[in-house]
């Protein structure tokens, strides 16, 4: 963690930048009066684990980027909520979901893991 120049440089950013461009993907199909419901809920809150890892990577203090972190792990609860019910609505299919999901649950072992190391950093 010492070696941390820019969000660019943390892994947990770069799945989660992959990740919100295959949520983008799969939204892309979905009815379009959905625009401003499900779509633009699902695309906004996957933007937002990204977007707060890097907001708190960008921060002065170790307790900052950790408070960004919980907010990052909140979007990315969000968005499996809003992922469930656009399958449950038949918007996309068990094949486009998993790997979602799989990356989605990769993306939150990752962030707890990062939590942990700044919690060791801030009692150091």
């Amino acid at each position: 963690m010492t070696d941390l120049r820019t969000h660019r440089d943390l892994d947990v950013w770069k799945l989660s930048v992959d990740w919100v461009e295959a949520v983008y993907r799969c939204s892309v199909s979905w009815p379009s009066d959905e625009r401003f419901g499900l779509i633009s809920q699902v695309r906004r809150s996957a933007v937002s684990v990204a977007a707060n890892i890097a907001e708190g990577a960008g921060r002065n203090g170790t307790g900052e980027f950790f408070h960004f972190l919980g907010v990052a792990r909140g979007s990315l609860a969000e968005v499996e909520t809003h992922l469930l019910i656009g399958a449950r609505l038949g918007y996309l299919t068990t094949d486009n979901l998993q790997p979602l999901l799989a990356d989605m649950e990769r993306i939150g072992r990752m962030l707890s893991a990062l939590s942990t190391r700044l919690k060791q950093r801030r009692h150091d």
